[in-house]
C-alpha cells in the first residue's frame, strides 16, 4: 500500500506537468503542451483540453464571487448544508477528497453556478465557448481510449490487478488534486470579492502558499509557489521557487503563506470557511465565516 501511495504522488506530479502544458508552460510550442497535456491528463482520467478551458478562466476571475470557477463560497449562513459537529465535517471532507473530481467533472460540484446544467465532459456545457467545443470533443474521445485500455488490461491482468496497479493510485492523485486546490484559496485570512470590489491583481493575491514537506517535489512546487503561479501562470514550474523568493519581500503583508501542517489545515479550515460575508455593510470585500466554533487556525 505503501508503494501505491508514491505511486499516486508521482502521478500527481505528472497531473501537474499537463496543468503547465494547459498554461502554454511547458514548451513554448503549443502543438507540443497540447498533445504532452492530452496524453497525460487523459491517461489520469482528466478531459484535458475542458479543464484547461475552465481553469483558464478561473486564473482570469479567481476570487471573483460571481465568475470564479470553482470553490466558490456560499454568500448566505442559510446556504451552508452544515450543522458544525465534528461527525458532519468529517464525513464532508471523506466526500470532498475521494469524490470532489470527479463531482466538479460531472457535475459542477463546489463550482459556479450556471443557468442549466453544467459538466465538463458535455462540448455544449455553458462552460464552454463555441469555438471550444471540438476540443472538448477531442477530450472526449481521448479519455473513451484510455477507458477501453483500462478495459482490455483488467481483461488481460485480471480486475484485482487493474484495482490495485492503476485505481489505488487514482484516487490518491484524486486526494492530493482536491486537498491542494482548495486549500489554495481557502483560508481565514483571504477575502473573496464581489463585482464591486474585484479586479484581477486582488483575486491573484487572495491565494495562499502551503508547504508538503518532502511532497514538494513531487508536485513540482505547485502548492508552495502557488501566489506566483497566480501571477504569472505561463511561468514554468521550475522558476516558481525562485520567484517566490523575490515575490515575498515586494508583496509584504499582501503575501500569505501558511505553515500548518497540511491535514492539520485541512481539518480547521473545514471549521472555519464555510461562507463569505462582508466585515461592513454595503462592502464588496467578502471574509470567511464560520457555522461553528473556530479551532484557532494560525497563519503567518
Amino acid at each position: 500500500m505503501r508503494c501505491r501511495f508514491w505511486q499516486g504522488a508521482v502521478c500527481t506530479g505528472l497531473w501537474v506537468v499537463a496543468h503547465e502544458c494547459g498554461h502554454q508552460a511547458f514548451s513554448k510550442w503549443q502543438a507540443v503542451n497540447d498533445g504532452v497535456g492530452l496524453i497525460v491528463h487523459s491517461a489520469l482520467l482528466v478531459p484535458y483540453y475542458s479543464w484547461k478551458h475552465s481553469h483558464r478562466r478561473h486564473h482570469s476571475n479567481t476570487g471573483s464571487i460571481t465568475r470564479d470557477e470553482v470553490f466558490v463560497p456560499a454568500t448566505d449562513e442559510s446556504q451552508v448544508p452544515f450543522n458544525g459537529s465534528a461527525v458532519y465535517r468529517a464525513a464532508l471532507l471523506v466526500v470532498q477528497q475521494l469524490l470532489g473530481w470527479p463531482g466538479y467533472l460531472a457535475f459542477n460540484a463546489a463550482g459556479r453556478e450556471y443557468s442549466r446544467f453544467t459538466c465538463h465532459f458535455d462540448p455544449w456545457s455553458p462552460i464552454f465557448t463555441k469555438r471550444e467545443r471540438i476540443e472538448v470533443a477531442v477530450s472526449d474521445a481521448a479519455l473513451a481510449v484510455v477507458i477501453y485500455g483500462l478495459y482490455n488490461l483488467g481483461l488481460t491482468f485480471g480486475w484485482p490487478w487493474l484495482v490495485k496497479t492503476y485505481v489505488v493510485p487514482y484516487l490518491v492523485v484524486n486526494f492530493w488534486l482536491v486537498c491542494i486546490t482548495f486549500l489554495q484559496h481557502t483560508h481565514p485570512g483571504l477575502p473573496h470579492y464581489d463585482d464591486q470590489d474585484w479586479d484581477w491583481l486582488r483575486g491573484a493575491l487572495a491565494t495562499v502558499d502551503r508547504s508538503y514537506g518532502i511532497l514538494d517535489h513531487f508536485f513540482h512546487h505547485i502548492a508552495d509557489t502557488h501566489v506566483a503561479h497566480h501571477l504569472f501562470s505561463t511561468m514554468p514550474h521550475y522558476h516558481a521557487e525562485e520567484a517566490t523568493k523575490a515575490l515575498r519581500p515586494i508583496l509584504g503583508a499582501y503575501y500569505c503563506r501558511d505553515t500548518r501542517p497540511i491535514m492539520r489545515a485541512l481539518w480547521e479550515e473545514s471549521a472555519t470557511c464555510h461562507y463569505v460575508a462582508p466585515d461592513a455593510p454595503g462592502s464588496g470585500t467578502l471574509w470567511f465565516r464560520s457555522m461553528c466554533r473556530p479551532e484557532g487556525a494560525k497563519e503567518e
